[in-house]
């Protein structure tokens, strides 16, 4: 089994996602360092859904819980060849290929969100997965609706599903013109236009926040959400840290750099099976088999035994 492990982000189905890997020490360990970075109780925090509205909040938990299932695989002695992170996911990725301390990215990623939160109320904006069609309609979709405002394909998913992103008045414009287009057009709880230029005022005080932590060389190549290319150099690591909250997210491409490299298996570590059913559709050849318990973690390292 040539596997890759891929990290999930934000999402609205994590209500409750820190109790499973409080069960595990090594998950544990990961959990109760997070709510020491972050001065919240992140197992009590993960069930309100008060605080899981608040993107301040549910980056540095979904990072916890990120890591902490990859810490139960590490120590179950699954072995990676890649991973990749979807959005807040690639910073578990960089402490899953040992590029950052989980401590630094706690605190990158508790900045990242109060940045984004803010930026978000700044400049207001949203975003909509435009589900059965691929980048090049949705981009056709943006030209159209665009007008005077922001508004760009800001995942690239799977060739059968994209999301867009920009100002609410955009947004609702494209989603009129999918409509008559017969796209499916599903509106996204989210609190701005992630990965979008909206998101620029959230760079300066994250590029702060990365320059404070070392990066050393990855253990293994991260496929770059920012690129959908394989990277290994520290230095660029970092950089394209600095960018990606106003970059597009490349997951198509990210999940066939991976292909490429040999990974026949892909592991979705962390609450959730989103990435799972999209490495499917983005790698048709590969297995892909989503992890959100010790005990499917314990069922995967049986295997390789």
């Amino acid at each position: 089994m040539r596997a890759a492990i891929v990290f999930p982000g934000q999402g609205s189905q994590f209500v409750g996602m820190a109790d499973v890997w409080n069960t595990h020490d090594a998950a544990r360990a990961v959990l109760d360092d997070a709510t020491a970075a972050i001065g919240r109780d992140v197992v009590v925090g993960s069930r309100d859904a008060d605080a899981l509205a608040t993107t301040e909040f549910v980056q540095p938990a979904i990072l916890a819980c990120d890591v902490a299932a990859f810490r139960v695989l590490d120590a179950l002695g699954v072995a990676f060849v890649g991973a990749a992170g979807h959005s807040l996911g690639e910073f578990a990725a960089l402490v899953a290929a040992g590029v950052l301390e989980l401590a630094d990215a706690l605190h990158i990623v508790a900045v990242r969100g109060r940045a984004m939160q803010a930026a978000g109320e700044a400049r207001p904006g949203t975003m909509t997965a435009l589900l059965g069609v691929g980048a090049e309609a949705a981009e056709a979709l943006c030209d159209d609706a665009r007008g005077d405002d922001v508004l760009l394909v800001a995942n690239e998913n799977s060739p059968q599903q994209v999301v867009i992103s920009g100002s609410v008045a955009a947004v609702e414009r494209a989603e009129t013109l999918a409509a008559e287009r017969k796209i499916r057009a599903v509106r996204l709880n989210v609190a701005g236009a992630f990965h979008s230029p909206l998101m620029e005022p959230a760079v300066e005080p994250l590029s702060a926040a990365i320059a404070e932590a070392a990066f050393s060389p990855p253990r293994f190549p991260i496929a770059s959400n920012v690129t959908g290319t394989l990277v290994t150099g520290p230095a660029e690591l970092r950089a394209l840290a600095e960018r990606h909250v106003v970059s597009p997210v490349r997951w198509e491409a990210s999940v066939g750099a991976l292909a490429e490299l040999g990974v026949d298996t892909f592991v979705e570590a962390g609450p959730g099976d989103v990435l799972t059913k999209l490495a499917k559709r983005a790698a048709p050849g590969a297995r892909a088999v989503a992890v959100s318990s010790p005990e499917a973690a314990a069922a995967l390292a049986e295997e390789g035994t």
